[in-house]
C-alpha cells in the first residue's frame, strides 16, 4: 500500500513555494544587483579562511533561520516522490549549492562580503529544515487534516496552486511596516521630535485608488481560488487582519515608537471600504467577467504605481526604524519588488484559469 503523505498531499503548492523562497533568498544575498567587478578574490581561499573573521553572534542567528525553510520546503517538495533520505539528501544539497553560489557570487559585489561562515550556517540551517520536513512528512494525520482543509475550501485544479503561492507572497510583501496598509509608497517621514505632532498631509487621491486596486487584485485572486465565491468576504477579511496583525507586530519590533502607526492612514482606509463595496458586487459578476475585471485591475494598478505616483526608494523608509543591523535595506527592496511584480504575476494566473 502506498504511504499516506505522498497520495494525499499534492506537491505544487510546495513546489511554488520552493521557487518563491529562492528567489528571495537570491535577492537578499545580491541585492542591489550593482557594481559587478572582479576583485580578485579567490573562491577556494574564501572557503579555508579562518572562521569568526569579522562575524557576529547576529549574522550566524540570521543566517541560520534563513535557510531552514528553504530545506523544509525542499524536503516536503521532493517527499512526494522520493523517500526520507533521498529527499533529505536534496534539501541539504541544495541548500549548500545556493549558499556556496550566492557567496561566490558575492565575490564580484563590493558592497557584500563572501563568508564561509555563511556557508556553514546556512548548510546547517537547510538540514535542520530537511530534518524537520522528514518529522513532519510522518505525520499523516496532520496532512490529511490539511488536505481535507484546503479541499474544502478550495478549488482542486492544477491552476490553483500558482495562486495560493501568489496569495502567500502578496502576504509577505504587505507584512512591511514601512509600507502603508495596501499601500506601495514608503513612509518617509525624515524628522520628528517626541511628543510633536506631525503635520497632516493632504488627501492623495491617487493614493486612495491604488489602495482600493490592490484590494480588488487581492480580492479577485481570492475569488478564484475559492470552492464558494460567497466566502470570499470574509476570506478577504480573514488575510488583511492578518497582514495587520503581522504589520503591527513588526512595526513594534521595528519601528521608532512615534512610527508605530504610521501605516493606517487615510488613503488606505478609504481604499479599502470602497474596495470592499465594489468586491460584493464583482462577487455576482459570471466568472470570465470577474477574470477579465481583474486583468483590468492589475494593468491599472501597474500604470498607477510605476506612472503616475511619485517612487519611493528602500532606502526612503530607513529612518523610522530603530534596527542596527543592515537587512533592513534589502527587506524594504524585497517588498517594493513584491509590489511591482505582484500585478503582472496576477496577469499570468488569471491567463492560467481563463478556461477552468
Amino acid at each position: 500500500m502506498s504511504e499516506p503523505f505522498r497520495t494525499s498531499s499534492r506537491p505544487r503548492l510546495r513546489f511554488w513555494l520552493t521557487i518563491c523562497y529562492t528567489l528571495f533568498i537570491v535577492y537578499a544575498s545580491l541585492s542591489p544587483f550593482s557594481g559587478w567587478r572582479d576583485q580578485g578574490l579567490n573562491f577556494a581561499e574564501v572557503l579555508l579562511a579562518p572562521l569568526l573573521l569579522t562575524y557576529t553572534a547576529f549574522d550566524v542567528v540570521v543566517n541560520l533561520l534563513a535557510y531552514i525553510p528553504l530545506g523544509l520546503l525542499v524536503g516536503l517538495t521532493s517527499r512526494a516522490r522520493f523517500g526520507v533520505l533521498v529527499s533529505t539528501i536534496l534539501g541539504f544539497c541544495s541548500g549548500v549549492l545556493l549558499s556556496a553560489s550566492m557567496e561566490y557570487l558575492q565575490m564580484y559585489l563590493p558592497m557584500r562580503t563572501s563568508s564561509n561562515l555563511d556557508v556553514l550556517t546556512n548548510s546547517v540551517g537547510a538540514l535542520i529544515g530537511t530534518l524537520l520536513a522528514a518529522s513532519m512528512a510522518s505525520s499523516t494525520w496532520l496532512f490529511s487534516r490539511l488536505t481535507r482543509w484546503r479541499l474544502h475550501w478550495f478549488r482542486h485544479e492544477h491552476e490553483i496552486d500558482f495562486g495560493l503561492a501568489l496569495l502567500a507572497l502578496w502576504m509577505f510583501g504587505q507584512a512591511n511596516p514601512s509600507l502603508p496598509m495596501l499601500g506601495n509608497v514608503f513612509i518617509s517621514e525624515v524628522a520628528h521630535h517626541p511628543f510633536v505632532k506631525l503635520q497632516s498631509a493632504p488627501f492623495d487621491a491617487w493614493a486612495g485608488s491604488a489602495v482600493t486596486l490592490n484590494l480588488l487584485m487581492l480580492g479577485i485572486l481570492m475569488l478564484t481560488l475559492l470552492r464558494m465565491p460567497r466566502n470570499v468576504i470574509n476570506a478577504l477579511l480573514l488575510v488583511l487582519s492578518v497582514v495587520a496583525l503581522a504589520k503591527f507586530v513588526a512595526a513594534a519590533l521595528l519601528l521608532k515608537s512615534w512610527a508605530l502607526l504610521l501605516w493606517i492612514n487615510s488613503e488606505a482606509m478609504l481604499g479599502i471600504l470602497l474596495g470592499v463595496l465594489l468586491l460584493m458586487a464583482i462577487v455576482w459578476l459570471p466568472r470570465a467577467v470577474a477574470i477579465g475585471f481583474g486583468a483590468a485591475v492589475a494593468l491599472a494598478y501597474f500604470i498607477i504605481v510605476n506612472f503616475v505616483l511619485d517612487s519611493s526608494t528602500p532606502a526612503a523608509a530607513m529612518s523610522i526604524y530603530i534596527w542596527h543591523y543592515r537587512h533592513l535595506l534589502n527587506y524594504n527592496g524585497l517588498a517594493q519588488t513584491i509590489t511591482l511584480v505582484f500585478p503582472l504575476l496576477l496577469l499570468i494566473h488569471l491567463w492560467r484559469i481563463r478556461k477552468v
